[in-house]
């Protein structure tokens, strides 16, 4: 069945409705028509309801089909308009269409009217979404789709407008989220991204009307603040930082993962107003914030990733107290200095951090994992090496972090490096890794004896392991049993 057609006629005959009415039918429409014949009723029909068509005569007694047609533009609706007139010269309607008719009939060729209405349908929903597109193409174009806030273009033209003197004084705030390379880096891009959009939402509840929010950086964003004032700009600043700790208490996002914000404002005032020097000093002031925060928030951010790690890591328990011991045996067999006795034991408790970034169903998998998994548990490596290396207290052992998971014949990842190439730490921590993980029982198995292990170790010795230490290991841990 076809679809209804809404046809608004400007018409004062009751009659040459009925015969529009008929040829509608005849053409295969449906027609719902109301006429109208006053512009006053013509504006209400236009603010009651949708039309699909307009078909206006030329020439009535208290209105006229120009008359409506500007009334029409003046809606700003994009409606088809058709003229339908008894008699009309060629200037006439050569000067209706210059108007913005998009076509005239005369009242005698009614043949004309339906593929008239089809063509005109048809284009309309052409512009309309030609419009649609062009209107996304200039939303695009100042906006950031990832939060749908202004971005730099807008902020540079924005920047600029607010430069007159009415608009003064003038606010600027700067905020850079705190870690979101690392928590990239960790828990992936996603994870970046919603907190990202966090940090938006919370700034556009809390902005004022006439703000301009933008975020002009992978990590910043800027507020400008028309006509306001310094303690404005505090106020402001402090609501985010308590809006920011109430989110991050009923945080929705993964598990530890903290929103962080450093902030920072400075004020134009005065007749001459140099925005871009003020938004250095704004921007220069959040750095400085920044840098008060950055070894807090970073080491936040690394005893979460423990914390996650020991709540996760049920398969492995007391594992690292067991592999510290172990590489400590071996650290004062080997006579290494203190310092590097105290490294290794570092690395047997940290040098898995990385496995924070793994999804649970490949951490945990009970089976084989595929080429694919495989290769995205490798990735530990380098997320625990970018988590310490952000961490003072673990930046000294990043290198071996990165490279904990080498094999003495060059087969191991991420860099294939092989025999002393690979640091002596590494080398002690991978025998000592898997001697515990041979006598440790596991869900798909139970523990080996130590002489089982032993045997392993010895099997791979030359392969993954550097021989003569898988020796001295041996003896280590049958001088400390």
């Amino acid at each position: 069945m076809a679809e209804l057609l809404h046809v608004l006629v400007i018409e004062d005959s009751e009659d040459d409705v009925l015969l529009l009415k008929r040829a509608l039918r005849l053409g295969g429409h449906v027609p719902y028509i109301r006429r109208v014949d006053q512009p006053s009723s013509m504006i209400d029909a236009l603010a009651e309801e949708k039309w699909d068509i307009i078909i206006a005569d030329y020439s009535l007694p208290d209105f006229s089909g120009l008359a409506a047609l500007e009334l029409l533009k003046k809606s700003g609706q994009d409606i088809p308009f058709i003229i339908v007139s008894g008699a009309i010269g060629e200037d006439v309607a050569v000067a209706a269409m210059k108007a913005g008719a998009h076509d005239y009939i005369l009242k005698g060729n009614l043949t004309r009217l339906v593929p008239a209405i089809n063509r005109e349908l048809q284009e309309t929903i052409v512009r309309r979404e030609r419009r649609i597109m062009e209107e996304r193409l200039t939303y695009l174009s100042i906006h950031d789709p990832l939060t749908g806030l202004y971005n730099r273009a807008h902020f540079s033209s924005e920047l600029e407008r607010l430069q007159q003197p009415q608009f003064a004084p003038v606010g600027i705030i700067v905020g850079d989220l705190n870690g979101l390379k690392l928590i990239n880096d960790t828990w992936g891009h996603q994870s970046g991204d919603s907190l990202l959009q966090a940090a938006a939402s919370i700034i556009k509840k809390f902005c004022p009307n006439n703000a301009t929010v933008t975020r002009i950086g992978g990590d910043e964003f800027v507020l400008l603040l028309p006509c306001t004032t310094l303690a404005t700009l505090e106020n402001l600043c402090h609501t985010l930082t308590r809006a920011i700790d109430t989110y991050n208490q009923t945080n929705p996002l993964k598990e530890g993962i903290v929103l962080s914000m450093s902030l920072g404002f400075a004020l134009a005032e005065g007749c001459h107003l140099d925005l871009p020097e003020v938004f250095k000093v704004a921007d220069n002031n959040m750095y400085r914030e920044k840098l008060n925060q950055s070894q807090s928030n970073r080491s936040a951010i690394v005893q979460t990733a423990m914390k996650l790690l020991e709540a996760r890591d049920f398969i492995t328990e007391g594992h690292g107290d067991r592999l510290q011991l172990l590489v400590a045996h071996l650290g004062i067999a080997l006579k290494l200095p203190e310092n590097r006795v105290t490294d290794l034991k570092l690395l047997a408790q940290f040098h898995d951090i990385g496995k924070v970034g793994i999804p649970d169903k490949i951490l945990f998998k009970p089976g084989t994992l595929t080429p694919e998994e495989f290769n995205e548990m490798q990735r530990h490596s380098e997320i625990g090496f970018r988590i310490a290396q952000s961490s003072p207290d673990l930046n000294l052992i990043a290198d071996y972090i990165l490279k904990h998971h080498e094999w003495w014949d060059g087969s191991g990842y991420p860099m294939g490096l092989s025999g002393e190439n690979i640091p002596l730490e590494c080398r002690i921590l991978s025998i000592a890794d898997a001697y515990d993980a041979m006598t440790s029982d596991r869900p798909y198995r139970k523990a080996l004896s130590q002489k089982q292990a032993i045997d392993e170790l010895r099997r791979f010795a030359g392969i993954q392991f550097d021989p003569k230490l898988v020796e001295k290991f041996i003896t280590s841990v049958e001088e400390n049993r």
